[in-house]
């Protein structure tokens, strides 16, 4: 009998050795088939003991056997999945909105390559990417809401790659259309924007050392971008005095021919139509109220908390409209396009030097003041994405015809919905000029935490006595000045803007007090 059990346990445990290395080659069979490509995976086999197949529930491990394959894993080796969060981009924002993907899912990024372009309800940022990897997933679609700390897109990066850049956004400071100081202005020293600058930080931190104008500098990378190279060798001509080469659409050479063309008679262009007032039909809709419009909202509440004053006055422009013809062609010399509005904004910043409590901010209490040392200007645009108050900085360091190249720097990316953070916050004083639209009085609202705002209207020709008693043609424009009456009484307010008054109808006078 004894005999016979053991010759049945021996038998069993060499039925179970068989089962358990014909299930072995089943499976490294299968992933052999699945995973035929790699070179070198993981095969299963039972462990090694030395009773393993007389005891019940033998262990199974992976070892590397050959080149067997690894049928375990389905990512690739040495790769780690990365959440790219949405840094914090300032000033207190802690949502912004999808505006455009430069990125979609599979597609490969650099350090600093852009990713995204988000609307806050301040300005518009560009973000890069802190990574070199492989897009994998997009957490947002366009128009979508996205929160800072929560994750923005998932990128596949190296293990080895350790490094952690920090979140780059476009749009540095740095002077942009206005001479380097101390440099004489020369006819075509002026370069306006015409859009946004591709490049790194490290190229930006250069030309800020240097004080040069990346508009004057060709990109020769991908998409125009300017490389360090670029900026280097912009830097060697400079100082060698060699001018940069100017890219020009090369012309194809033609071939002369004995017969001459015929002249084609010029196609009459189709008559353009007036744009067609819209009409709305159909349901109701209801519009989250985000970006600008956003902003608005809660800057116009605090400002309703604020007592205002109101004054009124009208200027006689008829000598600086005389003018306007002669400066228009001066600054036209440099590249620059002039208005009435840099004349405002000098001589305000010049009035607001003899009454620097409208240069100045209150705490929400009301219990301090605090005098601000820089006139930074600010200017009311209406654009399409609603208003907006960018602010020409340190006016008072400024020539007219600085602030004027500055000027259009702003309107220009106010127009493309392109400003950044730093040109719409830290202003101090605020003009309306509510007359390129039309009107002529308005009462302007006070942007905090600001004291005092501007609203010129428009300038019309209206008849006037002149010294003699004799009626004249003049060109009057009216004003309309709103104060924080907690700190700015009605006397301030009236002589601030009899000097302002005086600079504009008398600009000879507004040049004896320059610095």
């Amino acid at each position: 009998m004894a005999a016979t059990a053991v010759l049945c346990y021996s038998r069993l445990s060499f039925l179970r050795f068989n089962f358990q290395y014909a299930r072995t080659a089943a499976v490294n069979s299968y992933w052999a088939r699945q995973h035929s490509s790699c070179k070198r995976q993981t095969q299963v086999v039972p462990g090694w003991h030395p009773c393993s197949i007389c005891i019940p529930r033998s262990k199974w491990v992976l070892s590397r056997k050959h080149r067997a394959d690894r049928p375990f894993h389905t990512t690739a080796v040495g790769h780690r999945l990365v959440s790219f969060l949405l840094a914090d981009i300032g000033e207190g924002i802690k949502e912004v909105v999808i505006k455009e993907w430069f990125v979609s899912e599979g597609d490969t990024v650099a350090q600093f390559d852009s990713i995204c372009e988000v609307q806050s309800d301040k300005a518009s940022v560009t973000i890069t990417s802190r990574y070199d990897g492989v897009i994998r997933k997009l957490f947002y679609d366009v128009d979508d809401t996205a929160f800072v700390g929560k994750p923005l897109v998932d990128i596949e990066v190296s293990k080895e790659d350790d490094s952690v850049g920090a979140e780059v956004q476009e749009g540095e400071a740095i002077s942009v259309g206005r001479p380097v100081e101390g440099a004489v202005i020369e006819p075509g020293n002026f370069t306006l924007p015409t859009g946004k600058i591709l490049t790194t930080p490290a190229v930006r931190r250069i030309a800020m050392e240097y004080k040069i104008d990346l508009y004057d500098v060709q990109g020769t990378g991908k998409d125009g971008r300017i490389l360090k190279e670029d900026l280097l060798q912009y830097i060697e001509r400079k100082k060698s005095g060699v001018k940069a080469p100017v890219s020009s659409t090369p012309t194809s050479p033609t071939v002369a021919t004995r017969q001459t063309a015929a002249p084609t008679p010029a196609l009459q262009a189709p008559p353009t139509l007036p744009p067609s007032i819209p009409v709305f039909l159909g349901e109701d809709k209801d519009e989250t109220i985000t970006g600008f419009q956003k902003a608005m909202v809660r800057s116009m509440t605090h400002a309703m908390k604020i007592p205002h004053f109101g004054y009124c006055d009208e200027i006689d422009m008829t000598i600086l409209v005389n003018m306007r013809k002669e400066l228009k062609a001066m600054a036209q010399a440099h590249g620059v396009r002039f208005s009435y509005m840099p004349v405002f904004i000098k001589a305000a910043s010049i009035a607001l030097s003899h009454f620097p409590v409208l240069n100045s901010s209150v705490d929400e209490k009301c219990e301090n003041i605090k005098y601000k040392a820089s006139h930074n200007i600010g200017v009311a645009m209406d654009t399409s994405e609603g208003l907006i108050v960018p602010n020409v900085k340190g006016v008072q360091r400024l020539t007219l015809l600085e602030v004027a190249a500055e000027l259009n720097r702003l309107q220009e990316l106010g127009s493309r919905g392109a400003l950044k953070t730093q040109d719409i916050t830290g202003g101090t004083f605020t003009l309306s000029n509510i007359g390129s639209i039309g009107g002529t009085y308005a009462k302007a609202v006070i942007l905090p935490p600001e004291v005092a705002i501007g609203a010129i209207g428009k300038i019309q020709a209206l008849p006037r006595f002149d010294a003699a008693g004799n009626v004249t043609k003049a060109h009057i424009m009216q004003v309309s000045w709103s104060a924080d009456h907690r700190i700015i009484d009605g006397a301030t307010m009236a002589r601030f803007s009899n000097l302002w008054k005086s600079f504009l109808e008398n600009p000879a006078t507004m040049i004896m007090h320059l610095k």
